[in-house]
């Protein structure tokens, strides 16, 4: 397999960052616990039973980093990796990751023979993913390894019942040809986050109605899955061969109903902070950012965060976002900026450089991801998945620098 130069240094390049930024205190930064992700990994193994477990680091690791937390998912007892995106696969192998990966969200455009080449395992669930797959398998020297799709009812990817038979059709004439082979088939689940709906079991017989036409058609599938992170700890008849944790690795719960992650026997692995770059005393009636929204009802203290929406801090937020600030919990004042933001601190003493801390795992009382999400009005997915390029990542708990 060949990894090409330029993806090799951009692996050194993010390692080195990692490394740099232990050097000093960092004005913000996301602190990614690796012992956390270790043991969530291991935690979803021993709830997967006899499947094996795919650790899902799409998004750059949902905002953890895609690297580090591959290798440490792996130490944990994952044997697969899986991405959304082919370049995703290939940044992952040009780091010396040897695993099997599958990539899944695939385009006409996307380098094929590289990922081919790579040993990159490859969703298709349109005949056209087929053909691609075929036409860069001689240039790669070897088969592609296709993972087949089927819609079992989330209406999104895959092949709908009724085009499912002109896939397989479509695959198995490749599978003759010597130019791919279908390694997989594989599924995804609409209601897996409400333990008990009866459309997870309603999906579960189309899938096993949809291995066996594939059988029927001659195909052989090595592995068939399933279970995303929740259907993972909740539903044990979708697990079959693999299963598919991705939040659920970075310690924050799928399930609503569970929104402590402990409960799920979970460790949140991010720690976002930052330190006050302003400190100023203000009197009564004190109009706070854009449009006022805040006004102070007494004199007080503000602190200014440099963290804002271009890092990923939810403007929807803005009046409701908790944080820990000078020893207790508070909320964002005013509205969000681009790049920063207010915090009231009443008659508390505070200087510039004193770290706070918008979300973590709990252990100083600190609120959680979760808690911003419903501030916002969204996912603690979203929340820790949009922390932007600008935010370092800083790792804790890896026992060899190849994990960074």
């Amino acid at each position: 397999m060949k990894i090409s130069s330029s993806h090799a240094a951009n692996s050194r390049e993010v390692i080195s960052r990692a490394h740099r930024v232990h050097e000093e205190p960092a004005l913000v930064e996301a602190r990614i616990d690796l012992t956390a992700i270790r043991a969530n990994t291991t935690r979803l193994r021993d709830a997967a039973g006899s499947a094996e477990v795919m650790a899902v680091v799409k998004a750059d690791g949902y905002g953890h980093g895609m690297i580090a937390c591959a290798r440490t998912a792996l130490a944990g007892g994952a044997t697969w990796i899986g991405v959304a995106r082919m370049h995703e696969a290939l940044a992952l192998r040009a780091a010396g990751i040897g695993s099997r990966i599958l990539a899944w969200l695939l385009g006409p455009g996307d380098d094929w023979a590289s990922a081919v080449a790579a040993g990159i395992e490859l969703s298709a669930g349109d005949p056209w993913a087929v053909e691609a797959a075929t036409r860069a398998a001689p240039a790669a020297g070897r088969p592609g390894l296709l993972h087949l799709k089927i819609d079992t009812g989330l209406g999104r990817g895959g092949a709908s019942p009724a085009h499912w038979p002109a896939l397989l059709e479509a695959a198995s004439r490749a599978e003759a040809s010597g130019h791919v082979r279908v390694v997989g088939i594989w599924s995804h689940l609409a209601h897996a986050d409400s333990p008990g709906h009866p459309e997870s079991d309603r999906q579960v017989e189309h899938f096993r109605d949809a291995v066996e036409l594939a059988r029927k058609a001659g195909l052989r599938p090595e592995v068939l899955h399933l279970a995303n992170s929740a259907a993972t700890l909740n539903l044990p008849q979708t697990h079959f061969d693999l299963v598919r944790p991705g939040l659920a690795l970075f310690g924050l719960s799928p399930v609503p109903e569970v929104a402590e992650p402990a409960a799920l026997g979970l460790r949140p692995a991010m720690t976002l902070t930052a330190r006050l770059v302003s400190v100023k005393r203000v009197p009564a009636g004190y109009g706070v950012s854009y449009n006022h929204r805040y006004r102070t009802s007494r004199e007080t203290t503000l602190g200014l965060i440099p963290l804002g929406y271009a890092d990923g801090v939810p403007r929807h937020a803005s009046g409701a976002g908790p944080l820990l600030a000078v020893g207790r919990q508070r909320t964002v004042a005013g509205t969000v900026c681009m790049d920063q933001f207010v915090v009231d601190l009443g008659d508390d003493t505070a200087a510039v450089g004193d770290e706070i801390v918008l979300f973590g795992p709990g252990d100083h009382g600190e609120p959680g991801a979760e808690d911003w999400a419903r501030a916002a009005g969204t996912l603690s997915y979203e929340i820790v998945t949009r922390i932007g390029a600008r935010v370092p990542r800083t790792y804790t708990g890896g026992s060899d620098p190849e994990e960074l």
